[in-house]
């Protein structure tokens, strides 16, 4: 739903009658039962200059209203009736607010009136986001995957999912979140024996002792890790770029698929995928746009020395496969339009520095058995299989001089940060990049990978668990973020890679190239 400053008159005056009693008779007092709760807290995201989506969930079917300001005390505040919610949307809103130009933080305050009693109003749950700026300044963002992943929940225990309070704490202007958001494939056991003889504590839902196969699965994996007190303190305050991979649905899964898993009843992969896709939108403060509903590629512009270009490499693909078609719709990763999307929107482009936010690296081998689940075929020579959209995507940056491309990714469970090259490569038409992976953010920690030289990947720097030990819980620190400074003078690009307890690992500095 999209509300601008007009809006608001428009929803007429049982929505000025509702906003009325929340802010102006505060005097009413009703049994808190009565009263409806924000168990899920707010979020922000798809930032614009001038707008962005705010996020929040009743517990009850009500009414979302929302004050907005460009001050933390609220003074002149903007007050909007929102959507009401229900439970088509699993008693979610989200509200596209305009009207933000010229603020730097936007601060919003949500309340939700129930609809059978407009008098019984929430308590506000405050927020913030900061605004993309339309002349240079610094900007600091952070990135990562995984979240909940390998049996590993919250551990309320030992403080819960508290790389997200350890990202809050470098105050970054925004998060991008890599995929795997959620493991809707991996439930989870209240309690797990660790090596040294402790004991993992994982808080279980209903939702969350099984596979998801219904909708309310689905959903049920999303309100879970809001239920992270971490989690929730870190929406409030840094808006998020979302994509999706596989585990928000199941593990390395294609359109098509079959499953042969006991642990399912449902077989159909892309109707599991359809529940899972919906369940990611309502829980997502993601922009739906008319022309392409259900779209999760997009791009945002963060003034004139940034562009992110979010990326979805799971729902156009074909069948995992050994990867080493020379042509052919077998060979289908991003697809046709998704493609010619980020092309021109590359060309179009007037930042500085392209950022490419791809939820699986380039040329890590990813495997799915004796297939392959990622771009990279362990081949080593000429581009084959999904390779060929990559190296043609390469390729037309190079010829196109379009500079200053990097490229982020999770994925792996594990950080590293890698160089390519033409000079190390098999397929030499393209300009030297670099290629940053990060993650997990709360989930096993594994690697690290094996490269493939089609592309002449160098590892410059990595960190994974030491060798022969895999899934290692969280408590271990081996979890992982990403952070990138822009200076906004020089236009320098600093990214740095951090681990859990907000320890810099690497970091390198990257000079912007000129036209």
């Amino acid at each position: 739903m999209t509300i601008s400053r007009r809006d608001t008159l428009k929803l007429g005056l049982k929505g000025g009658a509702i906003l009325g009693a929340c802010l102006t008779a505060p005097s009413i007092v009703l049994a808190q039962g009565r009263r409806p709760a924000l168990p899920s807290g707010v979020m922000s995201g798809d930032m614009l200059h001038d707008r962005a989506m705010l996020w929040a969930r009743a517990d009850r079917p009500s009414r979302m209203l929302v004050e907005i300001a460009d001050n933390p005390g609220f003074h002149g505040a903007r007050q909007i009736a929102g959507p009401e919610v229900l439970p088509a949307t699993d008693l979610t809103a989200k509200l596209d607010v305009t009207g933000l130009a010229g603020m730097d933080t936007a601060h919003y305050r949500v309340r939700f009136a129930a609809l059978d009693d407009h008098r019984a109003i929430s308590e506000p749950v405050t927020g913030q986001l900061r605004l993309p700026p339309t002349t240079r300044r610094n900007v600091r963002f952070v990135w990562s995957g995984d979240t909940a992943g390998q049996g590993w929940g919250i551990d309320e225990s030992r403080g819960g999912m508290t790389t997200y309070a350890t990202m809050r704490g470098q105050r970054p202007d925004f998060f991008i979140h890599s995929g795997d958001t959620v493991y809707a494939d991996g439930p989870l056991e209240e309690s797990v024996a660790l090596t040294n003889g402790e004991t993992w504590r994982n808080l279980v839902t209903p939702e969350k002792r099984k596979v998801a196969e219904t909708l309310q699965e689905f959903r049920g994996q999303f309100a879970y890790n809001l239920m992270d007190a971490n989690v929730r303190q870190f929406n409030a305050e840094v808006p998020m770029l979302a994509q999706w991979d596989d585990h928000e649905t199941l593990n390395n899964w294609y359109p098509g698929e079959l499953l042969d898993d006991s642990r399912y009843t449902e077989k159909n992969v892309s109707l599991l995928a359809a529940r899972a896709r919906r369940a990611f939108l309502e829980y997502m403060p993601l922009r739906q746009m008319p022309e392409a509903p259900g779209r999760i590629y997009r791009q945002f512009a963060y003034g004139p020395g940034l562009e992110v270009f979010m990326l979805d490499m799971r729902s156009y693909r074909a069948a995992n496969s050994r990867n080493r078609q020379a042509g052919g719709e077998a060979t289908t990763f991003l697809g046709q339009d998704q493609l010619r999307w980020l092309l021109n929107s590359l060309r179009r482009s007037t930042a500085t520095w392209k950022i490419i936010a791809a939820d699986m690296p380039i040329g890590l081998v990813v495997r799915d058995g004796e297939n392959f689940e990622a771009i990279a075929n362990d081949h080593h020579g000429e581009p084959l299989g999904r390779e060929l959209e990559i190296a043609d995507l390469l390729r037309a940056i190079r010829d196109e001089a379009i500079h200053n491309v990097v490229w982020l990714t999770a994925d792996v469970h594990y950080t590293a940060a890698h160089h390519y090259s033409p000079e190390r490569a098999s397929f030499k038409e393209f300009a030297p990049f670099w290629e940053f992976v990060s993650g997990p953010l709360h989930a096993g920690t594994f690697g690290p990978g094996e490269l493939d030289g089609t592309f002449g990947p160098e590892v410059v720097f990595q960190k994974a668990p030491p060798e022969g030990q895999a899934n290692l819980p969280p408590s271990e620190g081996y979890q992982f973020f990403g952070q990138v400074d822009l200076d906004g003078e020089s236009e320098i690009l600093t990214v740095t890679l951090m681990d859990s307890a907000g320890s810099a690992l690497h970091t390198q500095v990257l000079e912007p190239q000129r036209a």
